[in-house]
């Protein structure tokens, strides 16, 4: 194991006891300080970040994923505000959510507590490293972040930004650590200290996410990729449905809630595959559209084939496919998807109950673009992820996802016979 590795475990596992003793009011001083101090030296983030984007040029990234990357002090600015929103959230920590009496006099409560040390591995968005170590902090968790190459300079420079505000608030140095090895050898490393991580959360793509599956000996929290469906039904409001793909498409595709896959009713279809063809690559999206698909449009569009279905583009791509109904639509769904994020636009009730009963996603929608999974939009603040599995945290993490409990007894002498 690495010696930086070692020594940010060490000050990680450290920093986690001593946190159990900081008070709401230095956390939330701290969590002040931290957006503040972004605002104030945004100039300093965005020349880091500008040494990433010409790197990711350099190496030919794509556009999406340039975005993705790109700081301003718009951006610095949001995610500032981001660290504020946490602040004013209510601090979990150390509240006692219930008590009872046992017959032999025994008083049980159960208390809601950190999780310790919590480890993310994360690909080139620097804004989770903000959102991550707020979210830590806010919940008594010490934070180690690993960040990838392509966001290294930024992820650096925004760490050291955080570290020196929290750390003048009265945060125990160690809380928030960042790994500068962005190896795949010190990765690898980090899904396997058991002892020091309590948690690990991978945020990423396929391949991230597949590794940290295959490596982890820790214990880890899924959030896999987003490969999200908009199904539009045969009864529904077409001009609603134009809006609702436009937007979970190409309002920002490069995120794990933009749709991938169009469903569309065979009864909708002959009126709506020619606006929504037109909307979409007046917008740059390239269509990628099954043979039914084609018999209602004029234009050009790519064939679709059985990988397309399967396939979080990140990008101005989408699939398209003809179905026989909401039935279809389901079936489609629960084969294809990464149990993210799934729409239905109809005006039919029981159509719509069936989609949220039967689609397996962590976040369900009628009549709403997918674009709305997210910890901000669901009011939880800043996000750490959004999960996938259904074991202890599912959708956007927020603080709740970020704690765990103990029980705390009180006695007056009692043994047990």
């Amino acid at each position: 194991m690495t010696d930086e590795l070692i020594q940010k475990g060490m000050l990680a596992k450290n920093a986690a006891f001593a946190l159990a003793s900081v008070t709401a009011s230095v956390k939330d001083a701290a969590l002040s300080a931290i957006a503040d101090a972004l605002e104030e030296r945004a100039e300093e983030i965005i020349a880091a970040n500008a040494a990433d984007i010409e790197a990711a040029e350099r190496n030919g990234t794509r556009k999406a994923m340039i975005d993705r990357l790109s700081l301003s002090k718009e951006r610095i600015r949001d995610i500032a505000d981001g660290v504020r929103q946490v602040r004013a959230l209510a601090d979990p920590i150390g509240a006692v959510e219930k008590m009872w009496t046992r017959p032999n006099g025994l008083l049980i409560g159960k208390k809601v507590v950190p999780m310790g040390v919590i480890a993310i591995i994360y690909e080139a968005r620097p804004n989770v490293t903000v959102d991550a170590a707020a979210l830590c902090l806010k919940t008594s968790n010490a934070c180690i972040l690993r960040g990838g190459s392509d966001a290294i300079n930024s992820n650096k420079a925004i760490m050291r930004v955080m570290q020196d505000a929290a750390y003048a608030a009265g945060i125990p140095e160690g809380a928030m650590c960042i790994i500068e090895d962005t190896s795949r050898e010190t990765s690898i490393e980090l899904m396997k200290m058991n002892g020091c991580v309590d948690m690990l959360i991978p945020r990423g793509g396929k391949g991230l996410i597949k590794s940290v599956v295959d490596n982890a000996t820790v214990p880890v929290v899924e959030t896999a990729a987003g490969n999200c469906h908009v199904y539009v039904d045969g009864e529904c409001d077409l001009d609603m449905a134009e809006k609702i793909v436009i937007n979970a498409k190409t309002q920002r595709p490069s995120v794990c809630n933009a749709a991938e896959t169009l469903l569309i009713d065979e009864a909708a279809a002959p009126e709506f595959i020619p606006r929504i063809f037109d909307a979409l690559k007046e917008r740059g999206v390239e269509i990628r559209a099954d043979d039914k698909s084609k018999k209602y449009y004029s234009g050009d569009t790519a064939d679709a084939n059985e990988e397309d279905y399967y396939t979080e583009y990140n990008d101005y791509i989408i699939a398209v496919k003809v179905v026989s109904g909401v039935d279809e639509a389901i079936a489609h769904i629960n084969k294809y998807n990464t149990k993210h994020s799934e729409a239905i636009v109809t005006t039919n009730y029981n159509k719509a109950r069936r989609f949220l009963n039967e689609v397996d996603a962590a976040a369900v929608y009628v009549n709403a673009s997918t674009r709305f999974t997210d910890g901000f939009e669901f009011g939880f603040g800043a996000e750490i992820g959004i999960s996938t599995q259904k074991m202890h945290a599912r959708g956007p993490m927020g603080l709740e996802a970020l704690t765990s409990v103990k029980y705390i007894i009180f006695g007056d002498g009692q043994i047990r016979e």
